[in-house]
């Protein structure tokens, strides 16, 4: 775990129906200035806003004053398609709305800008669909946007001042509020920041009036127990709307209600939401079978190693209060002999494969065109991934060779089943070393429309970072030429003797370039 006396810091909270078990704080709320991050401290929260959001829209269901069913032509006249697109469909994400924060080049310079309401539909209004409205499910922030306009049209008021009205105050949410007023409002409000080149830096600068009604909201543990205690106690909206605010979307590929993911957990189930947002990650999570509940907030939007998410975090504490926790990556060893014995082709069905092969030692899982996963054993044919909660099992024929393995995402359920195929196993990359003096030449900053990719050695390891993303590893092919196993990605730099000008990015069918920053 990362220093906590120079690390942004980790606020938990877990309780059994009103009776708090644990509540406690680590690390910093402001690292330049000193100021130990406690128990009381407010956070952005990030996508969990949707929560709230939602239940908005239900109490003004309650009222009258809409029908989930409604068209959103009713309260936003002229969206495209208006007319087919349901407020039901906002709320779960079957819409087809594409979500403003995947078009390119909005996360840079446009996220600064304060914008009204009709201002931000208006950057993604002339989107192309991802699907036609009810014909799909994609997770979209710019669905809830909408929403927050379907609350003011309904409402009278700003999104976040019905929410105050219907939802905080009665529930005495005192500080639980829009986070473009936190710093003024919510005393307490921490510093949020960013990992960069293996340090913390200020995570960057964003209006609050962006990420709107999709994750706009500030809050902190106690007004997140309440909440949940609350919404999952009948305090909050009517019990049939609460209901549907919990059961997912018929054959939606996510299990999405209203603003709440219900998902089997540790042989029960689990509701959660979890949200990141610039310098802030935050997980809410309620254990309906043991009156459970778990709360993360963490003010940096990304990990060092070898810290875990939020999720990862929420899940973990959870499934130890349970009395069902998760097995610790604790490895076992293996000779080479018995790594190498699992290597091989994996599938379920032609376009559905896994590559398994021995990598410096470590066994590796990874899927077409997907990172490289590195693989711990456990027990006899048994492996944890070495990140996240997922679990892998190889299985065996009667002769005793493996002839396939299961999968156990965040080791829940059945698994599924891929067998073993006489695929040979496609060529490894090969990492060559560079002298000190081709490895120097490619260091630097590298700019594209607002973003900045970072190229340099932390820890040793040549890396490349994103401008809000963490670093990652970069292995050398040639002096030009890099390949990443986090992601499926290739990085060519200009050639020559001189610094590279120009270095361009590879991933998933797209290509970039970005050019270098004068320094």
């Amino acid at each position: 775990m990362p220093d906590p006396a120079h690390s942004p810091g980790l606020a938990v909270l877990v309780a059994r129906g009103d009776r708090v078990v644990y509540r406690d704080a680590r690390g910093m709320a402001n690292i330049e200035l000193g100021v130990p991050l406690s128990a009381d401290h407010a956070f952005r929260i990030g996508s969990v806003t949707k929560q709230f959001a939602a239940a908005g829209v239900l109490k003004l269901a309650a009222e009258g004053r809409l029908g989930l069913d409604d068209p959103l032509e009713r309260f936003v006249p002229g969206y495209p398609d208006g007319g087919r697109i349901t407020l039901r469909m906002l709320l779960n994400h079957t819409s087809g709305v594409r979500s403003y924060t995947d078009i390119p080049g909005l996360m840079d310079g446009q996220i600064q800008r304060d914008v009204t309401t009709a201002q931000l539909i208006a950057s993604f209004r002339d989107q192309p669909p991802d699907f036609a409205p009810g014909e799909g499910w994609r997770y979209s922030n710019s669905g809830y946007v909408l929403l927050g306009a379907v609350i003011e049209a309904a409402s009278g008021m700003p999104w976040h001042a019905y929410l105050d009205q219907a939802l905080f105050q009665p529930l005495q949410l005192q500080r639980t509020g829009h986070a473009n007023q936190a710093d003024a409002l919510v005393a307490g409000h921490v510093t949020g920041y960013t990992p960069e080149s293996g340090t913390w830096t200020h995570a960057r600068y964003m209006s609050m009036t962006q990420p709107h009604a999709a994750g706009g909201l500030a809050s902190t543990l106690d007004d997140l127990l309440a909440w949940n205690r609350a919404l999952h106690g009948g305090g909050a909206v009517d019990a049939g709307l609460y209901r549907q605010m919990v059961t997912p979307a018929p054959g939606a590929r996510e299990p999405y209600g209203f603003g709440i993911l219900r998902q089997p957990f540790r042989g029960t189930e689990i509701l959660q939401h979890g949200g990141g947002i610039f310098g802030f990650l935050a997980h809410l999570a309620y254990v309906p079978s043991a009156d459970l509940s778990v709360i993360v907030l963490y003010n940096a939007d990304g990990t060092l190693p070898p810290m875990p998410g939020t999720a990862e975090l929420a899940h973990r504490i959870a499934a130890h209060a349970l009395g069902k926790p998760y097995a610790e990556k604790v490895a076992v060893p293996l000779e080479p002999a018995q790594l190498a014995a699992y290597e091989g082709v994996y599938r379920t069905d032609p376009s559905n494969a896994r590559q398994v092969r021995v990598d410096q030692g470590h066994l590796t899982l990874r899927q077409a065109g997907g990172p490289v996963q590195r693989l711990l054993p456990v027990g006899q044919d048994q492996f944890l991934f070495e990140t996240g909660l997922s679990r892998l099992g190889f299985e065996r024929d009667a002769a005793g060779a493996v002839a396939g393995l299961r999968l156990y995402p965040d080791d829940e359920g059945p698994g599924e089943h891929m067998g073993r195929t006489d695929e040979p196993l496609p060529a490894a990359r090969v990492t060559v070393e560079l002298p000190a003096a081709a490895l120097e030449r490619v260091l630097g900053r590298y700019a594209l429309d607002g973003l900045v990719l970072t190229v340099a050695v932390v820890d040793g390891k040549p890396t490349a970072q994103l401008t809000g993303y963490p670093p990652l590893d970069i292995h050398a092919e040639s002096p030009d030429r890099f390949f990443l196993t986090a992601i499926d990605a290739t990085l060519e730099f200009t050639p020559g003797p001189d610094p590279a000008d120009a270095v361009t990015v590879a991933e998933g069918g797209n290509v970039t370039r970005f050019t270098r920053l004068a320094e």
